[in-house]
């Protein structure tokens, strides 16, 4: 299985290189910034930035066999993660909010402190700190994609008056070194973690001077930014769930969302366990994933042009529902083949990063830009509902003999997603633009983001 492993890694990472290629050869010429305060401005935010993103980056291939390394059993880790999730939507729900009120450097800052402590908890075995970790740990990851995109923008627009338009060209900057940083992330926590043998924990405690460096950097360099003060939770929220309510539309989008993603979660949880078995070099099979979700990231691009945006969401979902049935059928306790699961999870990834670029471009078309957070705020709740109650299901008896029974639910969900869809585009397709091919890069950080 480890071989397995790295022969896939370098054979998607070749494929994944040329399919970038081509699709950059095939857009539209870049537009070319010679803005010398503009690219200083941009090393500013990066040096913090990228920082962070590699701290979060390290710790997602080893969290599931970290606990397990801790003598903890399924059931109990299902647990921990459900606190990570509930904590990470709770505190996200609101950070948006709280970066108007008490600024967002300042919002910043406090991630670079919070998430060290969170990865210092990691070195406990007891499974109450554990607990605590994980609560600060989903606080953390809510604060870092609220945070310092909030102060990017306002600086880019209030503070400096650039151009609105450079912002994509951030942007597209950040979306592919986040992935490259996404997949070295990965090869370097599985050097740490395996080949020097300094165990699980070893990613995590490398993750500590990168948080530690970039709060250095933002308090040296940063300026302190605030946004509206007078924007109240409450009549945000309010105005969300109404334009829910009037609009089938953005029902329907908000049930794909909930239910697909929700998938996703569990897969996040399931994929350690299912491989276990094999034996397989974890962090190269993380990186290994994220190399499919760049790969699907590019797809989207080409199949777009030639089949448009609806057919290609569907398309995604589709093959995210195969590879969920093949792990129900191959993860079986008296049938479990780990190959066929690892190829199938490698289909999964794929599905994934078309289904984020798709995605995107449906909520750009329906969700109206003043409501966009409280709308999606209120998306994530059925999202985390569902997936904590998944996960808890764990606790059941009934589960505990194999995760078949999660990998069928996680394909009635996908089930539910592409009925849903099946609704929702007739009601777009009068009214739907011409697809050019283009996706807003932004939902390739947002997708890999949930891999951590």
């Amino acid at each position: 299985m480890m071989i397995i492993t790295y022969v896939a890694f370098v054979i998607l990472s070749i494929f994944c290189a040329g399919l970038t290629v081509y699709t950059w050869r095939t857009r539209q010429s870049a537009t070319i910034i010679n803005n010398p305060n503009f690219t200083k401005f941009q090393r500013q935010y990066f040096s913090a930035y990228f920082l962070a993103l590699v701290a979060d980056w390290l710790q997602g291939p080893y969290l599931y066999r970290l606990y397990s390394y801790y003598g903890f059993e399924q059931a109990q880790i299902a647990v921990l993660y459900v606190f990570g999730l509930a904590s990470g939507v709770i505190v996200g729900t609101w950070a948006p909010f709280l970066a108007n009120k008490f600024g967002r450097r300042n919002l910043c800052i406090v991630f670079t402190i919070i998430y060290p402590i969170a990865c210092f908890m990691k070195l406990s075995r007891n499974y109450g700190l554990l607990l605590f970790g994980r609560v600060f740990g989903g606080i953390a990851t809510a604060l870092l994609f609220t945070g310092y995109e909030a102060w990017y923008i306002h600086e880019h627009v209030d503070t400096h008056d650039f151009p609105k338009e450079w912002i994509g060209e951030t942007m597209k900057k950040l979306s592919v070194v986040n992935s490259a940083l996404a997949v070295g992330s990965g090869v370097l926590a599985n050097t740490a973690a395996e080949w020097l043998k300094l165990g699980p924990v070893a990613p995590f405690m490398m993750a500590v001077p990168c948080l530690l460096v970039s709060g250095i950097v933002i308090m040296s360099t940063w300026e302190e930014n605030y946004g509206t003060q007078n924007l109240q939770f409450k009549s945000a929220c309010i105005a969300g769930l109404r334009e829910i309510g009037d609009s089938q539309k953005i029902l329907l989008l908000g049930a794909i969302q909930s239910t697909f993603e929700s998938v996703l979660a569990i897969i996040i949880f399931l994929w350690t366990p299912v491989l276990a078995p094999g034996r397989p070099s974890l962090g190269i099979v993380f990186s290994s994933f994220m190399v499919c979700i760049m790969i699907g990231t590019s797809a989207h691009e080409v199949i777009t042009k030639k089949l448009g945006n609806p057919i290609t969401l569907i398309i995604s979902i589709t093959l995210a529902f195969l590879s969920c049935l093949i792990c129900a059928v191959f993860s079986h306790p008296d049938n479990h083949h780990v190959r066929t699961c690892f190829i199938a999870f490698l289909v999964y990834e794929v599905s994934v990063g078309v289904y984020f670029a798709s995605i995107g471009v449906l909520r750009d078309e329906i969700i109206p830009e003043t409501h966009t957070v409280s709308i999606m705020n209120w998306f994530r709740v059925p999202l985390n509902i569902i997936s904590c109650v998944l996960l808890l299901l764990l606790h059941d008896e009934d589960f505990r003999h194999g995760n078949r029974l999660i990998f069928i639910i996680c394909c009635g969900l996908l089930l539910c997603a592409l009925l849903c869809l099946s609704k929702l585009l007739p009601l777009i397709r009068k009214t739907q633009p011409e697809n050019t091919g283009e996706f807003d890069t932004h939902e390739t950080q947002e997708l890999l983001a949930a891999e951590a």
